[in-house]
């Protein structure tokens, strides 16, 4: 679908309803009474009319037309007058969901044949689209029950992580806990669906006002959501069940409460900020005791010796004790005695008089507190110890780190009982939106089931897609992409289910242009009629068009075709003939080369013997080449056409007569062999026939050639201009080398040069631009937010739709979101001013909306080299400098 400026909300809603069968066969085939349609009178009913009518006629192209996409502008029209504001640049999908729904049902009850207008009980847009559900709680300490419709089911995204814990938290409010006077009554409320319809919407609320800078912003939260969801648990059938199930997983959730209060205490062992896991707190202090403290094994007295000047010195004392101390013995029987002392407070103070005051604290005392000395004995015990209560605890934590895993277990099968899952709803589509609060892009992922595969419906692209894919651009938190609308529908129903034949689909949409009424089939024939129309004047204006071919440096090429007896106003011929005559040009120093050494042939045998020998001998040197296997800094396709048309395998016929008109160009008139052999040259090509030679083949493959020197020569310009800082010049030569060389590619792997080169810088400038532009932009000085201005309009923006319309690569679009992130980052900023955002407001749509608006980019300046030898010797050079550190210029 087109997007005609800032529409990819409109897309990416009526895509993901246009692929429900059901809805678009109800909306193809709606036919009010013409008395009904008569007695339209409010202005409401008629437009509700009006849109209907545009809407048929959109879906009937879709389904029918020839076009690569349908343009929705008609509908648009009229669905932009019911807004706020016409010129609004994007809207809020879930109003215009919403309001289109409400329009559909409104024009829908004109056809319903009911008594009273606000009985919509028969209106098939009701009927696909809403539901019920119950609300049953207390307020106030009142009971109360209350039954509502829903269409678009609005859920919460903050603080859950998948759909279901969003949908628990929507049908379940309010603390629910027993009231001291009446242990039946509770505080809060539940709500249960009462009857779901075939198309379930949810509406994930990623959007919410931020209070304190006035504006809203986007929720960028990872949510996590099935492709089959079982709805029983949210039915009011299931009603007794479900709450038996939700008491019970309150316990075991209390219960994990309480396992992980008792984990968290093993993992942070300790007080204040320095908490470390218990486990490695003893192992740290058993390597400590391994290795630190000092091993001795003290005799009896050199022990008591040992504790009484470690007790020393501990109080501050620098000198050894005396040898008439308290403490000194005689012989072992004074141990005790000693000890005695020791132990009697009066023998203690008398000690103290008499040991020598503190001057300074001793050089050897530790660092941290540490026995100065420990026996094998008490190693050995402190070892086993800490090993014993290590291992005691590493099972304790493993324990209940498995515990916590079983009633996990437990509370995730909690509904896995199949008597709940009698009620599969599928996804069906997937509303993705880019961007920020207040800009960004949109975009749909749809299942198809005839293909069974995904498909991306991102405006005029449709692309097959994947599950991997939608997943990342639609969980969220990672990017600034993310889902905020899911559509399931009832797995159950017949009309949602698809046939198995790789061909239903298109058997299906057969049959349904042949069931439209005669005024939408002469719809779809008309359109698809001017298609043809325009086709024709197309191609009637591009065969009038003059084929661009750079022009040769002399007229040899016009001289030439007169006198090969063919008729000058040819213009394919022209062509054909200035090309082979350029390459032959290119080639004719090594022509020379080869006429050079036929010296002897000539002398001896003739001209036509020394063509003959010529001809062999070039076409032999030049196989050669083509067989040698290329090196980064060496591509033989540029030394000489043939050597790119024997690598590509072009037919024999193309190779020989390229190679003869070497020998017949007017540039080798040197000397008398040069110009005999180039006259012999060109009388044989006058005897090749239409039949021995596809001029159109032989036109297609030096066309092929002459593109692939042009994406060299733009590349190899690029490269230099990068590595000179000029950025700017060289991304647009990297653009053009590029995107020609995706079209060489595409014929075979050998046509075209080194993709992932080109893509590479073509991806630094782009980054180094943006970074540039972006500066200039808040530097708040008015050229230079110009200039930033321009640069994103003229080069990067251009530059970033093109690439995200071909085959992304990853690179690439990590890339891209870099940029993106940098000029969303600056929305909201306080310290900006106003009139840059309302700049930046007008900017980030074209940033993030790919497929707004046709893109041109100005074709660089052409730069031809002189000889296919300078062209080698600049690629040599250039590819050497970029794996250097230095830019190597070449003159």
């Amino acid at each position: 679908m087109k997007n005609i400026g800032n529409t990819c909300w409109f897309s990416a809603v009526i895509q993901s309803l246009f692929q429900l069968p059901e809805f678009r066969r109800l909306v193809l085939s709606y036919s009010p009474p013409q008395r009904m349609l008569e007695n339209c009178r409010s202005r409401t009913e008629k437009r509700n009319t009006a849109f209907m009518q545009e809407l048929q006629c959109l879906f009937a192209l879709m389904l029918g037309t020839h076009r690569k996409f349908v343009d929705p502008t008609a509908s648009l029209e009229l669905l932009k007058g019911a807004f706020k504001s016409a010129d609004e640049q994007q809207q809020d999908v879930s109003e215009v969901t919403h309001k289109l729904l409400d329009w559909l049902e409104d024009a829908f009850q004109l056809s319903v044949n009911v008594n009273s207008p606000r009985d919509k009980s028969e209106n098939p847009m009701v009927q696909l689209f809403y539901g019920t559900f119950l609300t049953e709680g207390v307020h106030e300490g009142k009971t109360f029950s209350k039954i509502e419709t829903f269409g678009q089911y609005p859920l919460q995204v903050n603080g859950y992580r998948n759909l279901n814990e969003c949908l628990e938290g929507a049908m379940v409010e309010g603390e629910i806990e027993p009231l001291p006077s009446d242990q039946s009554v509770k505080y809060g409320q539940e709500r249960w669906f009462t009857k779901l319809p075939p198309v379930l919407t949810f509406e994930l609320s990623r959007f919410e006002f931020n209070q304190s800078l006035g504006q809203p912003e986007k929720i960028h939260n990872k949510l996590e959501f099935p492709q089959i969801i079982y709805m029983d648990r949210y039915l009011y059938s299931n009603k007794e069940i479900i709450q038996g199930k939700r008491e019970e997983t309150r316990k075991l959730r209390k219960q994990i409460a309480i396992l992980q209060q008792k984990l968290e205490r093993y993992m942070k062992y300790g007080s204040g900020p320095s908490r470390f896991p218990l486990p490695d707190m003893l192992q740290y202090v058993l390597e400590f005791a391994s290795t630190k403290l000092p091993l001795v094994v003290p005799s009896a007295q050199d022990s008591q010796m040992t504790r009484a000047q470690s007790s020393a010195e501990c109080c501050g004392l620098n000198e050894p004790l005396q040898q008439n101390s308290v403490l000194e013995t005689e012989s072992t029987e004074n141990t005790e005695g000693a000890a005695s002392t020791l132990i009697n407070p009066s023998a203690q103070q008398e000690l103290m008089s008499k040991l020598p005051q503190p001057s300074c604290l001793p050089a050897e005392m530790p660092e941290c507190p540490a026995p100065r000395v420990v026996t094998e004995e008490e190693m050995s015990l402190v070892r086993t110890c800490l090993q014993r209560w290590r291992s005691e605890i590493e099972q304790d934590i493993q324990d209940l780190k498995d515990c916590i895993t079983r009633i996990n277990q437990s509370i995730g099968q909690m509904y896995g009982d199949p008597v709940l899952r009698q009620v599969p709803y599928r996804l069906h589509a997937v509303l993705v939106h880019e961007g920020q609060a207040n800009a960004g892009h949109y975009w749909a992922y749809i299942y198809d089931q005839p293909r069974k595969s995904w498909l991306k419906f991102n405006d005029i692209s449709v692309t097959e897609s994947s599950w991997e894919e939608l997943e990342r651009d639609s969980y969220g938190g990672l990017r600034n992409a993310s889902a905020y609308c899911l559509m399931y529908i009832n797995d159950k129903l017949s009309y949602f289910v698809a046939d198995d034949d790789d061909d239903a689909e298109t058997g299906q949409f057969q049959k349904e242009i042949e069931l439209l009424p005669p005024e939408l089939q002469n719809y779809i024939q008309e359109d698809n009629w001017r298609l043809e129309q325009e086709v024709e004047e197309w191609e009637q204006e591009q065969s009038c068009k003059i084929p661009q071919i750079e022009p040769s440096t002399t007229s040899e090429s016009q001289d030439f075709t007169s006198e090969s007896g063919q008729d000058p106003s040819s213009g394919c011929e022209h062509s054909i003939r200035s090309l082979s005559s350029e390459h032959a040009r290119i080639a004719k120093d090594q022509t020379a080369q080869a006429i050079a050494n036929t010296a002897d042939a000539y002398e001896k045998n003739g001209v036509e013997a020394a063509l003959y020998e010529a001809f062999h001998e070039e076409y032999s040197r030049l196989y050669l080449l083509a067989k040698e296997t290329p090196t980064p800094h060496n591509d033989p396709r540029l030394q000489h056409v043939l050597i790119y048309f024997l690598q590509n395998n072009a037919p024999k016929q193309v190779v020989e007569r390229t190679l003869l008109e070497q020998f017949a160009d007017r540039n080798l008139s040197y000397d008398e062999r040069s110009i005999s052999i180039m006259q012999v040259a060109r009388a044989k090509l006058k005897e090749i026939g239409p039949d021995d030679v596809n001029m159109e083949e032989y036109k297609k493959w030096h066309e092929d050639y002459s593109l692939f020197r042009k994406v060299s020569v733009y590349l190899l310009t690029g490269l230099e201009l990068y590595q000179n800082r000029k950025y700017q010049e060289a991304l647009t030569y990297l653009v053009y080398a590029y995107q020609s060389n995706t079209t060489l590619l595409m014929k075979g792997p050998n046509r075209g040069v080194d993709e992932s080169l080109i893509a590479l810088y073509r991806r630094k400038c782009l980054l180094k631009l943006n970074e540039m532009a972006a500066a200039l932009f808040v530097s708040s000085a008015e050229a230079d937010v110009l200039e930033g201005i321009n640069t994103l309009n003229e080069l990067i923006i251009p530059c970033m739709h093109l690439i995200i319309n071909n085959d992304i690569s990853k690179d690439d679009l990590d890339a891209i979101e870099v940029m993106r992130n940098r000029w969303c980052s600056y929305l909201g900023q306080e310290d900006m001013d106003a009139n840059l955002q309302m700049k930046l407001g007008e900017l980030l749509p074209r940033l993030l909306d790919c497929s707004a608006e046709v893109i041109i980019l100005k074709e660089p300046p052409k730069i031809r080299p002189n000889s296919p030898y300078d062209l080698c010797s600049r690629f040599a050079a250039v590819m050497e400098s970029i794996h250097g550190a230095a830019p190597v210029t070449v003159k």
